[in-house]
């Protein structure tokens, strides 16, 4: 366990965001690499599992409830120096795992076609992606499981074993892409259904290795059987601070879900183009999303700790740091984009979609930074709900617009790009605004049970909370 309540919180963000980022960027080359084979199949193909992974932000909805429930709630109780109900929350989080697992399994059986269906262009991109997700579902399955462990680690400032056990599982997943995929040295391609089985194979190692690292080295937190049986208490602990954030992703399910819906009618080739773009856009903002996550257990044990000075400055810090790294790659995808998107497909048309997706889209990392940012921090100090608001904000300022403006003769798709600049930017400003809100209520007086989603603790006597002045 690392004590985040004292010292450097630039040096904790710097020591905490280079793993975390690591172990996300490995996961997006992985993507990567699959998209770069199955791009020999065919536009088909891409948009079959571009469209396809789409229902991984569904999924992820779940996985949020689960790891920003279980940071929170660890990360303050870590604060408060109470080990035990750290220990009770993460054995909670277990159960709820296991059974949020089954439920994909038997969710991606039953809807994965009628999905499809309901946003691919063609029969052909049906068809793939189709194939794709039922053999990608155990994968997601099983990050159940990971996302517990990992957010666990996270919450205690531990990053690096995690990150570890990503590189090793997409280092396994690399290998077998082409094996899998294209028939390398076996002359037995699976196509797209190679690219999903890949997956699952690496996720099911990380998941057996990330066990056996809990089960031999880590002590803080501990697996306890005991501590399984579900127990309503705790468990509407972990969901009072999780689902809000899980519908943080379910509006982004949405909002994806509406940008495939209105490029349909432009046919395979632009919604490849807009997966590829998507893809390469997620892998650059990635160490900005990095040093956002690493903000998160910082505030939490410092405001479990009751020191509201410090989570202030954590989410000042962490915005200027966001906002450099921001800036820096949106420099590199105006300019010179063709580094990003170059041998992700042959298709001239395929790519000058990429291209122009990226370049306008690009000039919204700045204003995603910050709301990666901002989100982090509401879920240090135990309340998701506004993170819920602001992101379904924007999705009604630009889902209906652009529905409506699909309808338009002469619709362009560059609209839905520069639509898609107008919300992010007011989602932005809405989170700042909300933040500064909650700074104002939860910083100006002592935790209580209500504020933590814990145990009612009294507010610690080595550990004065800071007033709005500090503001």
């Amino acid at each position: 366990m690392k004590d985040l309540t004292h010292g450097s919180i630039v040096r904790h963000i710097l020591a905490m965001s280079p793993p975390i980022m690591v172990g996300m960027v490995t996961i997006m080359i992985c993507q990567l690499v699959d998209l770069y084979f199955v791009s020999e199949l065919g536009d088909a193909a891409v948009a079959g599992v571009a469209a396809a992974g789409n229902a991984g932000f569904l999924v992820n909805a779940l996985m949020q409830v689960l790891g920003v429930g279980t940071v929170a709630l660890i990360a303050h109780a870590v604060g408060r120096k109470d080990r035990a109900d750290a220990n009770l929350i993460f054995n909670q989080s277990v159960a709820l795992s296991v059974l949020f697992g089954l439920l994909t399994l038997a969710a991606g059986a039953a809807l994965s076609r009628p999905y499809m269906r309901s946003i691919a262009a063609d029969q052909a991109t049906i068809g793939e992606g189709t194939t794709y997700l039922l053999w990608f579902m155990p994968a997601l399955a099983l990050q159940f499981a990971t996302q517990v462990m990992g957010s666990a680690l996270r919450a205690t400032g531990i990053v690096r074993p995690v990150m570890m056990v990503q590189v090793l599982a997409v280092a396994i997943n690399i290998a077998l892409a082409p094996v899998l995929i294209v028939g390398w040295g076996t002359g037995h391609a699976f196509g797209v259904a190679g690219a999903g089985l890949a997956s699952s194979i690496a996720v099911a190692l990380g998941v057996l290795i990330l066990f056996a690292y809990f089960r031999r080295v880590e002590r803080y937190v501990a697996f306890d059987a005991a501590q399984w049986h579900p127990q309503p208490r705790h468990l509407k602990r972990i969901l009072n601070v999780g689902l809000p954030a899980g519908g943080e992703f379910m509006m982004m399910f949405i909002f994806m879900g509406v940008v495939y819906f209105v490029l349909r009618d432009f046919g395979a080739a632009a919604q490849a183009g807009f997966g590829i773009g998507q893809r390469v856009l997620g892998l650059i903002q990635m160490p900005a999303l990095s040093i956002a996550l690493a903000a998160g257990p910082i505030a939490g044990q410092n405001f479990g700790a009751a020191k509201g000075a410090r989570v202030k400055e954590t989410f000042v810090k962490a915005v200027l740091i966001t906002t450099l790294v921001s800036i820096g790659f949106m420099i590199l995808a105006q300019f010179k984009p063709e580094l990003l998107l170059a041998g992700f497909s042959n298709d001239q048309e395929t790519m000058a979609i990429a291209f122009l997706f990226l370049r306008i889209i690009s000039l919204n990392m700045v204003a995603q930074g910050l709301i990666f940012t901002c989100s982090s921090m509401f879920q240090g100090l135990g309340n998701t709900k506004p993170v819920l608001l602001s992101s379904a904000t924007r999705v009604f300022t630009y889902s209906l617009p652009a529905i409506w403006l699909s309808t338009w003769p002469g619709f362009r798709m560059e609209y839905v790009w520069y639509l898609s600049i107008a919300a992010t930017t007011l989602q932005a400003a809405l989170s700042l605004w909300l933040l500064r809100r909650e700074f104002r209520k939860r910083l100006a007086a002592p935790v209580t049970s209500e504020q933590a989603g814990s145990e009612p603790v009294a507010p610690s006597p080595r550990a004065p909370v800071a007033t709005t002045a500090a503001e």
